[in-house]
């Protein structure tokens, strides 16, 4: 081989292996993670923020090993072909992870609908899976100037916003929920959240009662309020959207 051909070889690199997701978990059968489809969920490890009422909080933790492989994911996935519609990216934060793209690109590939849930954290990954997607489900948390109240991060709703933002312009089917807690919102906030939503032009809106089901925090476990929120506040809210829910339990 000539001197030269061996120089050029010796700078070669290879080429670098595609990131796999982490998987955290695996719900190999829902029917409420999607609308109107059957659907496998893999839940993401890892999310930057910390929310109090969070029923997943084993998957904050961002691990520096996916605790299920990708390859046993997607096999999975494979067995489920004809079995369910969709496969749901939930998490954690689903958008944290830069394999995300990739693992949505095999998903489809199967013939699956993809959904994701999401929060808003990274909101140019989220952008750019977009076109991956046929339907998000899009967790606003308050108002987004005080997001940090339930969050615990600051500043976390300037990317929220833009999170929503992107959606809304993509035209991908969605639906904005807002989890509700007396602790965490009042009456009044969750009337002006509403009211800063449908002036976004937000169409699909739903509101989820807190659950204690998974949450670690026992000051709000031991807080609910029944009836909670008001029908009043409820029916002022409804008329505000196209399409409302409350979901209560």
């Amino acid at each position: 081989m000539p001197p030269d051909a061996q120089t050029t070889q010796a700078k070669v690199s290879p080429c670098p292996q595609p990131r796999r997701l982490k998987v955290g978990g695996i719900t190999p059968f829902s029917a409420t993670d999607y609308p109107g489809q059957l659907a496998t969920v893999i839940f993401v490890q890892g999310c930057p923020w910390r929310c109090r009422y969070c029923h997943n909080p084993q998957l904050q933790e961002r691990t520096p090993h996916s605790p299920i492989s990708w390859a046993d994911t997607l096999a999975l996935l494979q067995r489920r072909r004809g079995l369910v519609d969709a496969v749901v990216f939930s998490g954690g934060e689903p958008t944290m992870d830069p394999g995300l793209a990739g693992a949505m690109r095999e998903a489809r590939a199967l013939g699956f609908k993809i959904g994701l849930h999401s929060g808003g954290t990274h909101p140019a990954r989220l952008e750019a899976v977009l076109p991956l997607i046929d339907w998000v489900g899009f967790d606003v948390k308050a108002l987004f100037a005080d997001y940090a109240r339930i969050t615990q991060i600051a500043g976390s709703g300037e990317p929220a916003l833009k999170g929503l933002q992107a959606i809304l312009a993509s035209g991908v089917d969605y639906e904005c929920r807002t989890t509700l807690h007396p602790a965490l919102l009042t009456e009044d906030e969750i009337l002006q959240l509403a009211h800063s939503l449908a002036e976004l032009n937000v169409k699909r809106y739903a509101l989820q009662v807190f659950r204690e089901q998974g949450c670690n925090d026992q000051a709000l476990n031991a807080s609910t309020l029944p009836g909670y929120p008001d029908n009043v506040t409820v029916a002022r809210i409804a008329g505000m959207f196209p399409e409302f829910v409350l979901r209560r339990g």
